[in-house]
């Protein structure tokens, strides 16, 4: 019995100092400092926005919209890698990590707190700060943006809008409708509660420009057809002192070139003042002394018009 005891004894220490063992070893892994960051760091990798929030804690506030985060909205990371571990008088772990984020290499320091045990036996770890970061968008001339793809709005068109993101990122803002477009404009958010400042310039696309060129051009033709020295509602027409006497022609000799600029106000569009001209033959006969000469001349004028969209999407092209 005595040697039962004993051997029991003996397995009983074997066992504990291995769960110890396992327990130490999780501590110093899994359950560091260094390894709660790469759990966070791992879910964005895998675009896990839920697990990701999780390890984040609830310690935002402020009016910046949660929008993007999401598992759509967020970049790649890869290349994981932890650089340094370092704690200080207090405790606060200092853990930094490099990575490569939508394919550039960049790194990023967390600050991390311990939290508590599970268990009794395992450390628990939490960010000091919400290791989110915050994009600060400008949308010109319009309010809707993508975000790596995900269709949002603004506010306010033309002014900042907070925007909560996930850090490390890497966002690609661009617009594209049927009439507008942006340069796509590259943000990456790199340290923990940081602010970065983007601004999307958005303006005409060429789809925009010809179909305006293509409705200018279409009046300025049925004006032409007008057999009047003053067409109605046209922005050419040449007014006479004299008789005439032959019915008037028109022809367009040249089209206004059309260029699309932002207006004055969000959703407005013009086409700034630009020359064109049109030709006109009429014969006129000279109240002085009764000649009768022909008028056969290029006749100037200029146009300039403001453009807005309509529900359906179609544009609403006015005179200024």
């Amino acid at each position: 019995m005595r040697r039962e005891i004993i051997t029991w004894s003996v397995v009983l220490v074997v066992i504990l100092a291995a769960f110890g063992g396992t327990v130490l070893i999780l501590n110093a892994s899994l359950y560091s400092a260094s390894g709660f960051v790469r759990g966070y760091l791992d879910a964005l990798a895998r675009h896990d926005a839920d697990g990701a929030l999780d390890l984040a804690g609830t310690g935002i506030s402020g009016d910046a919209s949660a929008e993007l985060l999401t598992s759509a909205a967020m970049g790649d990371l890869s290349d994981i890698a932890l650089v340094s571990d370092s704690t200080d008088a207090q405790g606060v772990h200092t853990v930094v990590y490099s990575y490569s984020a939508g394919g550039v290499a960049g790194s990023s320091t967390f600050q991390v707190i311990h939290k508590g045990t599970l268990l009794g036996l395992f450390t628990t770890w939490g960010f000091e700060a919400s290791p989110l970061g915050v994009i600060q968008l400008s949308v010109l001339h319009d309010s809707a943006f993508a975000a790596n793809g995900v269709d949002l709005q603004t506010p306010t068109p033309g002014q900042a809008a907070p925007f909560l993101v996930f850090t490390p990122g890497t966002y690609t803002i661009t617009h594209r409708s049927a009439w507008l477009q942006a340069k796509p404009v590259p943000v990456t958010v790199t340290e923990p509660a940081a602010a970065v400042q983007a601004e999307l310039d958005v303006e005409a696309n060429a789809a925009f420009g010809k179909q305006v060129q293509k409705e200018v051009n279409s009046f300025l033709d049925g004006c032409a057809t007008q057999q009047v020295l003053l067409p109605t509602g046209c922005p050419f027409g040449e007014p006479m002192g004299n008789r005439i006497v032959s019915t008037p022609s028109w022809a367009m000799v040249s089209y206004p070139p059309v260029v699309i600029l932002p207006g004055a106000k969000t959703g407005e569009w013009i086409m700034p003042q630009t020359d064109a001209a049109a030709h006109l033959i009429v014969e006129v006969k000279s109240l002085f002394d009764g000649t009768v000469s022909t008028f056969d001349e290029d006749v100037p004028f200029s146009v300039s018009y403001t453009i807005t969209f309509l529900a359906d999407g179609e544009l609403l092209i006015s005179s200024q």
